[in-house]
């Protein structure tokens, strides 16, 4: 028997930098391998129709509580491209990742989560990009990743990018 193809996945994705550049990212599981919890950025699925920089906030608040604007983010920074599983489905997914500028000192709630994440999101940490290479993490390369977060927030306002 054949297996069904990769079911192809976009997201938006948010890596909040604080001023000493570490990230805010979430501690999680996938429901298929619960003895390997790792270390991910915030974001989820883009809806049918739904903008990146509109989906991107709305997955900041859904898994911290934390409001922003589009326009507040930054990006994206980077799209990255991977396939990869999550509770026994094969993806192929397209990742926007955009930078936002917060506070360390930024509350962090759970109370917005999806009931289907109440059981894989397990907590948040402020986290440099070194602290992440020592880590269980996805993707691979999320050091990198986040590491081109931090360098675009460090930017003065004129010089960063954005789509």
């Amino acid at each position: 028997m054949t297996a069904p193809p990769p079911v192809r996945r976009v997201t938006a994705r948010v890596l909040p930098v604080a001023p000493d550049g570490a990230v805010l990212l979430l501690h999680e599981l996938d429901p298929a391998r619960p003895e390997r919890p790792y270390w991910s950025s915030v974001g989820g699925s883009v809806d049918a129709g739904e903008a990146l920089a509109d989906a991107a906030v709305r997955e900041l608040f859904e898994e911290t509580g934390v409001r922003t604007t589009p326009g507040a983010l930054v990006g994206p920074v980077l799209v990255h491209r991977n396939a990869y599983t999550w509770d026994g489905v094969r993806y192929v997914g397209e990742h926007a990742y955009f930078a936002l500028a917060l506070p360390r000192a930024t509350v962090v709630r759970f109370d917005h989560l999806e009931p289907e994440e109440v059981d894989t999101v397990l907590d948040a940490a402020w986290l440099t990009p070194d602290d992440v290479t020592a880590r269980e993490h996805e993707p691979p390369d999320l050091p990198d990743i986040m590491r081109a977060a931090v360098a675009v927030v460090a930017q003065p306002d004129e010089s960063r990018g954005g789509a």
